[in-house]
């Protein structure tokens, strides 16, 4: 398998999200990719009601069943962000490195599983295999997830390898997500008649510089997890991120409405109705600001996952790497309480490294990268 031509045709295709596109076309072109690979293949069509009323979600289910074998699932999505002002859906490769939204993060990871499968086509596998590729992991999929688990059974006391992952050591806990947009409320009128209206953005900078603020204090927060070396961190901290500002119609009129997003992410340690109180009540504090809440969602946080299998594929890691070890993962996602909902374990591993810059301009993933993960799921299934 020329794995270059596999993930850069899976890049070309332009699955952001939202709005969600392409994703049957994604879905389609890998169907047949595990299929020739002796995998019993499904295309799920994802309800909109188990979609958050989206429609269009395409997901794919690949089996290598091994009745009384031990479960294990291996986890990876299709969707990639928004990428702006560079060519991210024209792949291209240099000095090591392939170029492309979603290179790293985490269609690479793709890539790296099929190189590994193709390897193991013949012969037996020491676990009861299946494959779960899905969408929206970068929105929300929860309901999704949960939507699947009928086509994966049995779920409980399965091991889910997530894909969605670093490389060079085994994921075993991650951040809890708490995001909120806060919709400031002005009144409209024309800039020349300001004082007679009420400046939306105005009033909602007001709101910026208190969540500013407790960013100091919450960023203060350490949890008693490490982190791999690479994150330029030691342990697990919390973070709150001031990351969008979308307000205002046309530069000579005041703005009735301003919408601030928020992305705070909490450590295992922390707790998730203690954070929103926390945030409701800084911005509370703010007088004469008027302002509400919606559009929430939680991500609950993962504790760490202590396991035998785990340990087992560290010692993987480091065989092929010369790296290894456990650390908690500056990241979060639907997968890991769905799976804990299910009574399965969750571990990950993948293909993304800091400096990819996923989620960034020119986001890349390494080749080398690729290969030892493939090399590494290999031995692992063995």
């Amino acid at each position: 398998m020329d794995y270059v031509e596999v993930l850069s045709n899976l890049l070309q295709i332009d699955t952001t999200v939202p709005p969600g596109r392409n994703y049957e076309k994604a879905i389609d072109y890998l169907q047949p990719l595990f299929g020739d690979l002796g995998f019993e293949t499904y295309k799920i069509d994802i309800p909109a009601e188990h979609a958050e009323g989206r429609a269009d979600r395409v997901n794919l289910i690949c089996h290598r069943r091994r009745a009384s074998y031990p479960r294990l699932i291996f986890y990876g999505h299709i969707d990639v962000v928004p990428a702006e002002g560079w060519d991210a859906f024209n792949p291209r490769t240099e000095n090591g490195k392939i170029f492309g939204r979603g290179a790293a993060d985490m269609k690479g990871s793709i890539a790296a599983l099929l190189l590994a499968l193709e390897s193991l086509k013949e012969q037996q596998l020491r676990y009861d295999i299946s494959v779960m590729i899905t969408t929206d992991e970068e929105l929300s999929q929860a309901s999704q997830l949960r939507y699947l688990a009928q086509y994966l059974q049995p779920v409980s006391g399965s091991y889910l390898f997530n894909l969605d992952s670093s490389f060079g050591y085994v994921s075993i806990a991650g951040l809890g997500a708490l995001h909120v947009d806060i919709r400031v409320k002005g009144k409209a009128v024309h800039s020349a008649m300001s004082h007679t209206g009420e400046n939306a953005v105005e009033k909602a900078i007001a709101l910026v510089n208190a969540l500013l603020k407790l960013k100091k204090k919450v960023e203060k927060r350490k949890s008693n997890i490490p982190v791999h070396p690479n994150t330029g961190l030691k342990w697990m901290q919390s973070r709150l991120n001031v990351n969008m500002i979308r307000g205002g119609l046309k530069v000579n009129i005041v703005p009735d409405e301003c919408v601030i997003s928020v992305d705070r992410r909490l450590v295992p340690e922390e707790d998730m109705e203690d954070a929103r109180k926390e945030l409701l009540d800084v911005l509370s504090y703010v007088p004469g600001v008027n302002w509400e809440l919606e559009h929430v969602i939680t991500i609950p946080t993962v504790p760490p996952r202590q396991d035998p299998l785990v340990d087992a594929l560290v010692d993987i890691i480091k065989e092929v790497t010369g790296e290894g070890g456990k650390y908690g993962e500056m990241g979060s996602g639907d997968l890991p309480h769905i799976v804990a909902e299910w009574g399965g374990k969750e571990f990950g591993l993948g293909v993304i490294r800091p400096e990819c810059n996923i989620h960034g301009r020119d986001e890349f993933v390494y080749q080398k990268d690729i290969e030892d993960l493939g090399q590494i799921i290999t031995k692992f299934l063995t």
